[in-house]
C-alpha cells in the first residue's frame, strides 16, 4: 500500500509537470506567433535611413522634430498616416498635422512608400533608442549605413524586402522547432506516460505541428536550388549605387559582352583602370578600396568576385538574345542595381518566373529586323488577326529552347 501510494504520488507529480510544460509551451507559442510575422529586424534600421536626413532620436531638432518619445506623444495610427503622406493629412484639416507642419517652418515631409508594418517597425526602432532589439543586433552584422566600407547608404527598398524575407524564413524555422518540441512531448505522453487524460490537447498540438512542418517543407522544396535574396560579401566594396546610379555609367560599359555573348561577363581590371588610373580616391571609402584594384593590377592577379545571379547548369540562357534581340532592360532580371551598394538577387529566376515573362512580354516585332524571317506572323499582324506578339507566340514555352 505504501509503495502504491508512493507511485501514485509520483505519477501525479509527473502528470502535473507535463501538464504545466504543455500549458507553458502553448502559452509561449501564442505569444510568439503574432510576433513572428513582425519582429524587429535590421529592416527597421534600414527603413529609418529615410528619416535620418531630417530627424534625430534624442539629438535635438534637425530639419524636422526630434523623434525621441514620439510613440508616447502620438497615436500609432496617426503616425502611420503622417509618415505615409503628411500632405494628405494636413489637407484634411487634421489639427495635430497642421500644428507639426507650422512648428517646423512649414517644410512639408515627403510621402514615403512604406507599409503600415514597416512604419510600426520604425516606431519600435525609435522607441528602442535607435537600436535593434536584443538578438537582432548580432544578426545584423553591419549597419545599413556602413554596409559598404566607408559608410555608403543603401536605398532601402529592395534591401528591406530581402531582409524581411530572410526574417520570415528564420521565424518560420523557429516556429517549427517550438512545435517539434511540443509534438515530441505530446507523442511521448500519448503513447508512454499517459499522464494527461485530455487526448484532444495532444491531437491539436500534433496537427498544428504537422501543418507548420508541411508549410516549411513546401517553402524549402519550392526554393531548392534558387538563390533569391542572395547577397554575398565581395572582395572589394564596389558600389553599383555610386557607379551606375550617381555617375550614371551604362551597364554595358563594364559588362560589355552582354549584347554579344551568352554571358554578360565580369569586367577585367583594364576596364576599371580606364577610370581609376585618374580617380584614385572615393568620397565614401577613400583610397582603401581603390588601392585593392591597383594591387591586383600590379600583380596581374584577377579579383575573385563572387557571382550573385546563378542559373542551374541544365538551363540555357543567352544574354545577347535577350539584350540585343529582345531589348530586355537589365533591371527586369537584376532589379534596380543603380540603387544598390552591394548586389542582391531580388528576382526569383525560377522556371515559372521565366515562362510568365515569355507569356506576357510583348516583342518589339515590327521594328526589329531580327524578326523579318517570321513572315506568317507579320501577315497576321497586317490583316489584324493579331495585335501584339509575345515570346510565347514564337515558341517561348518549348522545353528545348532552354533545355537541350
Amino acid at each position: 500500500m505504501v509503495i502504491n501510494g508512493f507511485v501514485t504520488q509520483k505519477a501525479r507529480h509527473w502528470q502535473g509537470f507535463l501538464t504545466r510544460s504543455l500549458g507553458i509551451g502553448l502559452f509561449i507559442l501564442l505569444l510568439v506567433l503574432p510576433q513572428l510575422s513582425f519582429s524587429q529586424t535590421a529592416a527597421d534600421e534600414a527603413n529609418f535611413v529615410q528619416c535620418r536626413a531630417c530627424h534625430t532620436i534624442g539629438g535635438g531638432k534637425l530639419v524636422g522634430p526630434d523623434l525621441k518619445g514620439i510613440n508616447e506623444k502620438q497615436d500609432e495610427a496617426w503616425i502611420i498616416k503622417f509618415v505615409q503622406n503628411s500632405a494628405t493629412l494636413i489637407a484634411s484639416g487634421d489639427a495635430e498635422a497642421i500644428k507639426v507642419f507650422e512648428e517646423n517652418n512649414k517644410i512639408p515631409m515627403p510621402p514615403h512608400n512604406l507599409t503600415d508594418d514597416q512604419v510600426r517597425g520604425i516606431i519600435k526602432y525609435i522607441a528602442n533608442g535607435g537600436k535593434l532589439a536584443d538578438g537582432e543586433a548580432a544578426m545584423a552584422t553591419e549597419t545599413t549605413e556602413d554596409r559598404v566600407s566607408g559608410g555608403a547608404i543603401h536605398d532601402p527598398d529592395e534591401e528591406v524586402v530581402a531582409e524581411m524575407k530572410r526574417a520570415d524564413m528564420r521565424n518560420m524555422r523557429n516556429t517549427f522547432l517550438i512545435m517539434l518540441v511540443l509534438m515530441l512531448i505530446s507523442i511521448f505522453d500519448l503513447s508512454v506516460s499517459k499522464f494527461i487524460k485530455a487526448r484532444w490537447i495532444h491531437i491539436v498540438i500534433i496537427l498544428i505541428s504537422i501543418a507548420v512542418g508541411s508549410e516549411l517543407l513546401f517553402v524549402e522544396s519550392a526554393g531548392l536550388g534558387r538563390q533569391q535574396y542572395y547577397q554575398p560579401d565581395q572582395p572589394i566594396a564596389f558600389s553599383h549605387k555610386i557607379h551606375a546610379g550617381q555617375n550614371q555609367i551604362d551597364c554595358q560599359y563594364c559588362h560589355f559582352t552582354a549584347d554579344k555573348s551568352m554571358h554578360a561577363g565580369i569586367p577585367p581590371l583594364a576596364t576599371c583602370m580606364n577610370c581609376h588610373s585618374q580617380v584614385k580616391e572615393g568620397k565614401k571609402t577613400g583610397k582603401k578600396e581603390i588601392a585593392k584594384i591597383y594591387a591586383a593590377f600590379k600583380n596581374n592577379k584577377p579579383i575573385e568576385w563572387v557571382k550573385v545571379h546563378n542559373l542551374p547548369d541544365h538551363v540555357y540562357f543567352n544574354h545577347a538574345q535577350h539584350v540585343k534581340v529582345g531589348k530586355v532592360a537589365c533591371a527586369e532580371c537584376h532589379g534596380e542595381v543603380e540603387k544598390m551598394d552591394e548586389i542582391i538577387q531580388v528576382k526569383e529566376l525560377s522556371m515559372g518566373w521565366c515562362i510568365d515573362c515569355h507569356r506576357t512580354k510583348k516583342v518589339q516585332f515590327e521594328s526589329n529586323r531580327f524578326y523579318d524571317q517570321y513572315t506568317k506572323m507579320h501577315e497576321k499582324l497586317k490583316n489584324g488577326e493579331k495585335k501584339t506578339v509575345t515570346v510565347l507566340d514564337m515558341g517561348g514555352e518549348d522545353c528545348q529552347r532552354c533545355h537541350y
